[in-house]
């Protein structure tokens, strides 16, 4: 089983792209890019995932937007329960310029046989693909009090938040279950400059998304929060009932 994580740019900026493989009980990376567009990116998935083979695709974007104006239920609801570490979403509605991008991409993966799964059975094989949001999932997965702001702020910050976004990658992601193998190909820099802290920093980001898929895969609803749902846009958020 592969996961496929996709930290989409939006309009028309570059995207985060991760693959991670399900193989001898550990994930393993395959591939973590960056590319400019669309065309490029379906080109990248068409490598490392083969027609009918066994993959989840999970999205940072909102592939579903049933609203014209306002928020969807699932921008609501994450605000609702992560608002107070600081991980509200950016609000999705029809009249906003990147919602027929980002609702093209998911039709674009129903055709290529990535059904929507806000709801499956854990570890079963199939196609899926689902929405995902790295700040929420960060707040379980590294037992954070607030998200890690990278995205905003100087430079130096910027820098130093998302050095502690890498070591909690490489520290914590390989004792969770699934686990995640750390090989040299996630041996990385932090750099100094703006565009390339940028450039790192989607890529993290769509690692987060892949690693997100697996838990769902892995877990289902056991450790997972969906919110929303299929007619209305759903996130899926990494969690612990209780």
């Amino acid at each position: 089983m592969k996961f496929i994580g996709i930290d989409l740019g939006w309009r028309s900026q570059p995207s985060g792209l991760c693959c991670l493989e399900w193989r001898d009980r550990k994930l393993k990376l395959l591939s973590l890019e960056r590319l400019g567009t669309i065309d490029e990116i379906w080109l990248w998935c068409d490598r490392w995932i083969q027609p009918e083979e066994a993959a989840m695709v999970a999205v940072d974007a909102p592939t579903i937007i049933p609203n014209c104006t306002g928020m969807r239920l699932p921008d609501k609801l994450a605000h609702r329960h992560f608002g107070k570490y600081h991980a509200g979403c950016y609000p999705a509605n029809l009249s906003l310029p990147f919602a027929s991008n980002t609702v093209e991409f998911g039709l674009t993966l129903e055709t290529k046989g990535f059904q929507h799964a806000p709801d499956l059975e854990p570890q079963n094989l199939g196609r899926y693909q689902i929405e995902v949001f790295p700040h929420p999932a960060t707040i379980y997965l590294f037992g954070l009090e607030r998200i890690l702001k990278y995205k905003k702020g100087r430079l130096a910050q910027r820098r130093v938040e998302l050095d502690r976004l890498y070591q909690h990658i490489i520290s914590t992601l390989p004792k969770l279950e699934p686990s995640l193998e750390i090989s040299d190909d996630l041996v990385l820099d932090i750099p100094y400059s703006g565009a390339a802290l940028k450039a790192l920093e989607d890529r993290l980001d769509s690692l987060i998304c892949a690693y997100v898929a697996s838990h769902w895969w892995y877990w289902g609803r056991q450790r997972n929060l969906v919110l929303g749902d299929r007619q209305q846009g759903y996130i899926v958020v990494p969690w612990r009932p209780g």
